[in-house]
């Protein structure tokens, strides 16, 4: 095996290391010519070069009874899930050059990815030129909207079908229908937040006469950061979303007034933050969770009861809309689907959700987060949050 440093390190192997394992003619020859980039933006195919070329039966040490076909499956790489999720192996039938994913925990749960190697790198190429904007998807840059997002998963969902004869794989489904999301609302250039997002977006999603705009008299004095008044004015927050639920019957309290007046007598004071009077409570999250904006720099938090701890949820108040209008959409697609995304591919559809949240308000992706209540809810497969 060898590596080259020609731009983007490519990984290639001997005919020698190829004749135990790969019959498949085209496999060979992109393996022992052009070669595997090391990484992706999706994929890395790091495992082949640390292990070489192993069957699947020797990769998870023999403990599983696997079908003769799945046993000799070769390991050549993983799929990149963010951090704290289980990686998924990319697995390679040396006879049929065919690409499926599986677990090594569980190998026998495998799902098709690709017919071949080379449709897979392309695959991770046209999903990078769609996160880039750029190649096929070019004249999109600097588009936003629903219109926008369409016309960005029809071409990419196009791509894909034409190398599966209508067929997608359901990580590859999941990527053209959730990825192109990160495109309904473009920078905040006008706001003075992380995104401008126009009323009617979540008018449109949620329902005229659901989505909550406040008045100035609803805001307590320590709410001082302008960006965030002037958005909840304009904007405005879906009354009920997925896990959320809007204050709307009183005035903002400060996470003090809450305690004091509504939940009076039911919490000890002493645990709040000590800057909870700049701490204002726009609502309630599941598990006993207010979720909060910190007035003076519209950083979005959890309070959590239980804990007593206050957690980094969203940049502001533009990428909280953005997570609402994504956690709704991704239902109303899913429904129309048939419940084909949360069925097929649970933890690939969740994956791919915490990516596209991720690539607009990398809350998640802090040092200082420890905990974030999108990611953990994202995976909770159980509790049927997506």
């Amino acid at each position: 095996m060898s590596t080259t440093d020609a731009g983007v390190p490519a990984i290639t192997l001997t005919e020698a290391e190829l004749d135990r394992y790969v019959t498949h003619a085209p496999t060979r020859g992109l393996l022992a010519g052009p070669g595997l980039p090391t990484d992706t933006d999706l994929l890395t195919f790091s495992p082949l070069r640390t292990h070489g070329l192993r069957t699947l039966g020797d990769a998870t040490d023999g403990p599983f009874r696997l079908a003769e076909g799945l046993r000799n499956r070769l390991v050549i790489g993983e799929l990149l899930n963010p951090a704290g999720m289980e990686r998924e192996s990319i697995l390679l039938d040396g006879d049929t050059g065919e690409i499926t994913t599986a677990y090594l925990f569980d190998p026998s749960g495998s799902r098709p990815f690709a017919p071949s190697l080379d449709t897979l790198l392309r695959f991770a190429a046209v999903t990078e030129e769609l996160a880039g904007l750029r190649g096929r998807f070019a004249a999109l840059s600097g588009q936003y909207g629903p219109k926008t997002v369409t016309e960005a998963s029809r071409r990419l969902l196009a791509l894909f079908e034409e190398d599966t004869n209508g067929e997608v794989p359901p990580y590859w489904k999941t990527a053209a229908l959730i990825r192109p999301l990160a495109l309904i609302a473009g920078p905040g250039t006008a706001s003075g937040l992380t995104l401008d997002v126009p009323a009617r977006v979540l008018d449109q999603e949620f329902g005229h006469g659901r989505v909550a705009r406040f008045e100035e008299v609803d805001f307590p004095t320590t709410l001082t950061h302008e960006p965030t008044r002037r958005f909840l004015r304009e904007t405005g927050l879906p009354e009920e979303a997925v896990l959320f639920h809007a204050d709307t019957d009183v005035p903002l309290p400060t996470l003090t007034e809450y305690y004091t007046g509504e939940r009076a007598g039911e919490y000890p004071l002493e645990d709040l933050p000590a800057h909870s009077d700049h701490l204002i409570r726009l609502g309630y999250l599941v598990e006993d969770n207010s979720l909060v904006i910190d007035g003076r720099t519209g950083a979005i938090l959890t309070f959590s009861e239980p804990e007593a701890t206050l957690y980094p949820l969203n940049t502001d108040v533009s990428t909280l809309a953005f997570t609402l209008w994504l956690l709704h959409h991704e239902r109303t697609i899913d429904e129309h689907l048939g419940n084909e995304l949360t069925t097929d591919a649970y933890d690939q559809l969740a994956a791919a959700m915490i990516q596209t949240l991720t690539s607009i308000d990398p809350t998640a992706l802090s040092p200082a987060t420890d905990w974030h209540y999108w990611t953990e809810l994202f995976q909770d497969e159980a509790g049927g949050v997506l």
